[in-house]
């Protein structure tokens, strides 16, 4: 599987799995542990999760996924922005570490920006990274100005990634935001690359141009657009499943090649952004 050199120095496989909405049912649980063990067979080993995500319940699902082969997987996990204090980050950070049954997370991120004034956050992750309960820290739904304010801070040179809502759909981050993280070497998690909501996934994959693709690749609409964020670079996919049907068909898209050609017909179809526009975010 391809892979993405972070700023951290860490090589990350370009698709992963995301954990939103796991843990929400005792019933599911056994499913949930086997499509993320099955994700780590088939070399999808960046798990990202939150303590946002039923409460704890999704890292507590993960925690049962990476049992006896944690050090096969790169955790991800994020932290509310009430939490990230210099005190209440650590201690939020201890609280997943016990809940995911580890002593470190890969990358521990901001989950969207909040009322903590943010050198004090980064400061807070800083201090985890050196204490060895984090091996990188970064963000989630940060626009090109908070990147730029947080870089500009002392522990800002170590912000490893920025994971944000994009998709062939809501492609706001490619006027200025994706292209500075290109710049500056930090990486681009790209959550819902498939949209979140079922009524808009079947929108997207109901359109003629995915069907047509489709066809013609032997694959599916929705492997046809997870193809196009993997074509992109610096951008980590972190697609959820719950099946294995669905896993197979995530890892399959990691390989199906689109011609540039079909990538000219994407971008006549569903347009860049020609302006700013504000920050998507689910």
């Amino acid at each position: 599987m391809r892979t993405l050199r972070l700023a951290s120095g860490h090589s990350v496989p370009v698709l992963g799995q995301g954990t939103w909405n796991m843990g929400e049912s005792a019933a599911r649980k056994a499913e949930e542990v086997q499509a993320l063990q099955l994700g780590l067979d088939l070399g999808m080993n960046l798990i990202d999760t939150a303590e946002m995500y039923a409460d704890g319940g999704a890292e507590e699902v993960v925690a049962e996924a990476v049992a006896g082969r944690r050090g096969q997987a790169y955790l991800v996990s994020k932290a509310y922005p009430h939490n990230a204090t210099r005190t209440g980050l650590v201690q939020a950070c201890e609280r997943s570490l016990r809940r995911l049954r580890t002593d470190y997370l890969d990358l521990y991120l901001l989950h969207w920006r909040g009322d903590v004034p943010l050198d004090e956050t980064l400061e807070a992750f800083s201090v985890l990274h050196k204490s060895g309960k984090i091996r990188a820290f970064g963000v989630s739904n940060f626009d090109r100005a908070d990147m730029e304010e947080a870089l500009a801070l002392p522990a800002g040179s170590a912000v490893a990634a920025n994971q944000v809502l994009y998709n062939v759909r809501r492609r706001g981050i490619e006027w200025n935001l994706l292209p500075w993280c290109r710049e500056h070497n930090i990486a681009v998690m790209a959550y819902s690359p498939l949209e979140s909501a079922r009524s808009e996934q079947q929108h997207l994959f109901d359109h003629p141009l995915l069907q047509r693709l489709a066809v013609a690749h032997g694959a599916t609409p929705a492997q046809i657009a997870l193809a196009w964020v993997l074509h992109q670079d610096g951008v980590i996919a972190i697609p959820k499943a719950v099946s294995a049907a669905h896993v197979r068909a995530n890892r399959a898209a990691h390989d199906l090649q689109l011609s540039p050609d079909e990538l000219t017909a994407l971008d006549q179809t569903f347009p860049p952004p020609q302006r700013a526009t504000p920050l998507a975010m689910l």
